[in-house]
């Protein structure tokens, strides 16, 4: 299955990582798991592709918030990265992406825009020899406002100095396509695991 690449002068192509370039969200809520499982704190697997975009963090003051916990945030998102980290060799590309980077690589820039840490997108791009792809990367740390908020896709297009408009956006979950919309771009929905098999 081909992605469906809509009609346009697109002038730059902005990525998010995990579950987009990378076919990291089952290994993500594996290590997600594995960290909440130490606070016996329920996490359900749809539940994790729905908050899909929002930074490590925020996932678990969510969490904290909802079950009345009180888990240390950063002590628990740095779990969670360290097992994603101990099973990032398992990881692979999203192959319809992987694909089309291949094809537009050269023609067109790119940006990758993650709610992961420059850490985790560095390692997972690295991971399947991609990195050097994507020279910009906006990543947790370089945004106040994560998705559904434009904040992330507007920084990428300043980046490449790119209007917004002629940006096109590849995303995987609604609120990252929600944030797309919110910055004035097209875009992309990748399939999810389930729907590629």
């Amino acid at each position: 299955m081909k992605l469906k690449i809509p009609n346009g002068d697109f002038h730059a192509y902005l990525f998010d990582c995990d579950g987009t370039i990378v076919d990291s969200m089952p290994l993500h809520y594996i290590a997600w798991s594995r960290a909440l499982g130490e606070w016996s704190c329920p996490f359900p697997e749809d539940r994790f592709y729905a908050w899909g975009g929002v930074p490590a963090e925020g996932i678990i003051a969510r969490l904290n918030k909802e079950h009345d916990f009180h888990m240390p945030v950063a002590e628990v998102a740095a779990h969670k990265e360290n097992y994603y980290y101990q099973i990032l060799e398992n990881l692979q590309a999203v192959p319809e992406v992987l694909e089309l980077i291949n094809l537009a690589y050269g023609s067109i820039p790119f940006a990758v825009v993650s709610g992961s840490t420059r850490e985790s997108v560095v390692k997972s791009l690295t991971q399947l020899g991609l990195i050097d792809k994507f020279p910009v990367r906006i990543c947790a740390e370089d945004y106040t406002h994560g998705k559904p908020n434009p904040e992330c896709y507007l920084k990428a297009a300043a980046a490449l100095n790119v209007d917004p408009a002629y940006c096109l956006v590849f995303e995987d979950t609604d609120m990252g396509i929600e944030s797309a919309k919110a910055a004035g771009m097209s875009w992309v929905r990748v399939p999810a695991p389930w729907e590629r098999k």
